[in-house]
């Protein structure tokens, strides 16, 4: 259907045509770049369109049509960023026209490849006009004089064309040099398709609404939020909805953000404390394929690192909708032998929401480094504080009742806040013969969250007469009195202190297997963590019982070993296998008969087989096992935390979680840079879960899951079509399912997984001497919300523009815009029981009522900044 579409428009085959034909009359190499573009930016304009309406749309489609005539017949030419400006604007238009007529029964994905593919046609079909119709003009109407004219301005032609390709292959050769330190190309380097780089140029020219935003540079990967500020995000990739952090693991500089046994959630993983200014490079890895990647790690891993000397200090001050403030001064300084990294932030936004979010963030990073010529040492001082008031999911019946707005909080008490401290200490040298890697870490967390999902569910009027005395007489639906929460409703605590400590330390040799290069890496890594957690129950953050109290101890050792061998010019291997052995200790609980200590170990094999280059391509095969821990509460609960008995608060018997779960991935791929300028990966891949025993945070206690399955394919574009433009486009598609029917299961359907993801967006900058910026849209699709399938979600589609001028090389000022079509979508939607006031059964007994609850996305919000460099 969407092939077609564009030929069922004299206005869009004018246009497309026309396109194609400016771009020959220029030759060189807008004969490319004019029809990329426009296919590009008109792909985004689809997008936007399929979400939304624009009313001068078609008046502008009309209006291209009539301005690239003109520039054909009069022959107009323009310099090359003026005429891809126009290209862009008019192709947007196109795009949104194209994507609003979408039919709902359409396949988004599939309409978008067609009308792509039909636009390109025309382009082709417009270049090939300009090219061959002067030459059939002339052969039918000249003679041989006229015709061998002919043939010799177009010799001539041709020849000024092949001095201006080859000119400008040579200016693109340099260029995409440039983008491989940028972008980082990883043909002949990666392991894999889905491995890569990230540089700080890809993340300074980004809208950010979030710190945690930085993670959404690796491709596929979803952070949105289900309360306020302050809170850790909750992170999508690669059909998971991986909660806070489980299944994906994160580092800064190496150190694991990933928190065990959490109060909140396994794999808590807060990143507040990033500030996106500093970071220097991302690199990511998906898959069970990496040797130095343990816990957390079966969908992939992202490792951020910081800047040692910043390439300018700065000032910079934003503020913007909703009281947002952020301020921040980084810089660096010779001292010594090395470098001085200083920098401080500080952050408030209230947010849209009617209870103000009132999140104050106050952060510092402090770093000393030395590099010699083959050596190094650094060592970084971190520390975070923050406190907020959280607008946590609500009851989608309670706004369509009129009970609260959008924007409502149900309890307004929820809140938190969080401190972060660490040290780290990194050595490292390297010869022709051997690197060695070294370092030590020390993280200091603490965080106090309180949070109300299921509102009057457990704690009302029948178990809480006094304390519930309000909430008497109301009927479903009726307004109430939000101070009630101080001393009823199902709220509670999970206060966590923590310190974690751990080493990691790798020496590789360099040498050769017959006439094949080689190295070989030996690695050690060893953790602990020393945890005081609880589960409180509170009204408006006041504790009056506990459900449960713990002191853990998580302790890890991991020694790994990899070779890489290169066995010719086409094939490479890369062969690991490492081991984990835990111990999960819990020395004290609230019940004695939960005080136990566990251990366990797993060998986890790895392997990458690498087929390349030719014509600047690589293939690959990937596979692996690996795995992730579960909470040691979990691990060694024997008895049900309240009462102690031997049943949990649904009758099932209690039955210790797996202390390590067992995956299993594979992968095939394939990245290319054939096209100058355009780095491609395609990747299909598939991981499979054990089955297993989840201990939940918010209820204390462990229960069932299945084991799963999840497979699907990454097709992820880089492309630098001139040095001041950046066009990125990342698919990503999954399935997720149970493999097995438990007994009383409804279905195979694997709740709030996100199958299908979508990011894109373009970058300039040194724009008309000195504009950068641009628009980037992110759409993640409609998630299962049960085991049924039947009951979904809406997908969530957003857009936002950044646009900033560097007045000189030490001034530049900054607008963003978030959410620029005003959807009201959700950032997270869930499917569950909660108890609203007067929802009883039919002889007046509370009762809980099955409902979707969504936190809303911000609506359209606007930022200004400066930043001054010096």
């Amino acid at each position: 259907m969407g092939f077609h579409h564009p030929f069922q428009g004299f206005d869009h085959i004018i246009t497309m045509v026309a396109v194609g034909i400016w771009a020959a009359q220029m030759r060189g190499k807008a004969i490319w770049l004019l029809p990329l573009t426009f296919v590009s930016v008109m792909t985004l304009g689809g997008l936007a369109g399929a979400a939304s309406a624009l009313p001068s749309a078609e008046i502008i489609v009309l209006l291209s049509g009539l301005v690239f005539s003109g520039f054909i017949a009069r022959k107009v030419r323009f310099s090359t960023r003026i005429n891809i400006l126009i290209v862009a604007f008019f192709a947007f238009f196109h795009g949104f026209a194209h994507g609003h007529e979408i039919s709902a029964s359409a396949s988004l994905v599939s309409y978008t490849f067609g009308f792509v593919m039909a636009t390109l046609i025309l382009h082709g079909a417009g270049i090939l006009t300009s090219r061959f119709l002067p030459i059939l003009f002339a052969f039918f109407i000249g003679t041989s004089v006229h015709a061998q004219e002919a043939e010799t301005t177009r010799n001539d032609s041709n020849e000024s064309e092949v001095k201006s390709e080859a000119k400008y292959k040579d200016a693109v050769e340099l260029q995409e040099m440039t983008i491989v330190e940028r972008a980082d190309s990883q043909v002949g380097i990666a392991d894999s398709a889905s491995q890569g780089n990230v540089g700080q140029a890809q993340i300074k020219y980004r809208p950010l609404t979030r710190p945690a935003e930085v993670l959404e540079t690796v491709p596929g990967l979803i952070a949105t939020q289900h309360s306020g500020e302050g809170k850790a995000n909750q992170y999508f990739l690669r059909g998971f909805n991986l909660d806070h952090g489980t299944d994906f693991l994160t580092q800064i500089e190496g150190v694991p953000v990933n928190q065990l046994s959490h109060s909140h959630g396994q794999g808590w993983t807060d990143t507040n404390f990033l500030i996106p200014e500093l970071v220097q490079t991302l690199e990511y890895k998906k898959g069970n394929h990496y040797a130095e990647n343990g816990d957390f790690a079966s969908t992939g891993s992202a490792n951020i690192k910081y800047f040692n000397n910043l390439p300018e200090n700065i000032i910079k001050y934003t503020g913007g909708s909703f009281d947002y403030h952020r301020g921040l001064a980084a810089g660096s300084h010779k001292l010594g032998d090395g470098n001085v990294l200083a920098a401080f932030e500080t952050v408030h936004n209230n947010g849209p929401w009617t209870v103000g979010n009132q999140y104050w963030k106050f952060n510092g990073v402090l770093r000393y480094s030395e590099e010699h010529e083959d050596s190094g040492w650094s060592v970084t001082a971190m520390a975070m504080k923050s406190d907020w008031n959280s607008t946590d999911q609500i009851a989608k019946r309670a706004v369509d009742n009129g009970t609260i707005g959008r924007f409502d909080a149900l309890d307004p008490t929820d809140g938190g806040d969080s401190q972060r401290y660490s040290l780290t200490g990194e050595w490292h040298r390297q010869d022709a013969a051997s690197e060695t890697k070294l370092m030590a870490y020390a993280v200091y967390s603490k965080l106090d969250l309180f949070s109300n999902f299921t509102y009057f569910d457990g704690d009302n009027e029948a178990t809480n007469p006094n304390g519930c005395a309000g909430l008497r007489g109301l009927r479903a639906g009726q307004k109430f009195d939000a101070s009630i929460f101080n001393t009823c409703g199902d709220q509670f605590g999970q206060p966590d202190d923590r310190w974690t400590t751990g080493f990691k330390g790798s020496h590789t040799l360099f040498h050769k297997i017959g006439s094949a290069d080689s190295e070989t890496t030996f690695g050690l890594q060893i953790r602990n963590d020393n945890i005081q957690n609880a589960l409180t129950k509170t009204h408006g953050q006041n504790q009056y019982d506990i459900t449960r109290e713990d002191t853990l101890w998580v302790t890890s050792i991991s020694p790994y070993a990899e070779n890489k061998t290169k066995w010719n010019d086409w094939f490479r291997t890369t062969v690991g296998v490492r081991f984990d052995g835990f111990r999960f200790d819990v020395s004290k609980s609230n019940q004695s008969a939960n005080a136990n200590e566990t251990y366990d170990g797993l060998v986890s094999p790895k392997l990458s087989l690498v087929f390349g280059p030719w014509a600047d391509t690589e293939f690959y095969l990937n596979g692996g096992m690996g795995y992730h821990s579960n909470d040691a509460r979990g691990v060694n609960t024997v008895v049900n935390p309240v009462g102690g008995g031997n049943l949990d608060d649904e009758g099932n018997p209690i039955t210790p979680a797996d202390p390590l779960v067992r995956s299993y991935s594979a992968e095939i791929g394939a990245r290319t840079t054939w096209v100058k300028g355009l780095q491609s990966t395609l990747a299909i891949w598939w991981l499979d879960i054990d089955s297993e025993l989840l201990f939940v945070g918010d209820a204390g206690t462990t229960t069932a899951s299945r084991p799963s399955r999840r497979y699907g394919i990454e097709f992820n574009n880089y492309y630098t079509p001139t040095e001041w433009l950046t066009l990125d486009a990342d698919l990503s598609f999954s399935e997720a399912r149970f493999r097995n029917n438990l007994d009383g299961a409804a279905g195979n359907y694997i709740p709030n997984s996100v199958e299908t993801v979508i990011a894109a967006g373009a970058t300039f900058h040194d724009f008309f001497k000195g504009w950068y910026g641009g628009p980037r849209l992110r759409y993640f699709g409609p998630r299962t919300l049960d085991e049924t399938g039947d009951i979904k979600s809406e997908g969530t589609l957003l857009l936002s523009a950044s646009l900033g001028y560097e007045f000189n090389k030490n001034l530049s000022f900054q607008a963003e815009v978030y959410n620029i079509l005003n959807r009201e979508d959700d950032g997270i939607t869930y499917f569950y029981g909660s108890r609203l006031p007067g929802e009883n059964d039919n002889v007046g007994n509370p009762v809980a009522t099955d409902d979707f609850h969504f936190h809303p996305v911000e609506p359209v919000s606007f930022r200004l900044g400066f930043t001054a460099k010096f």
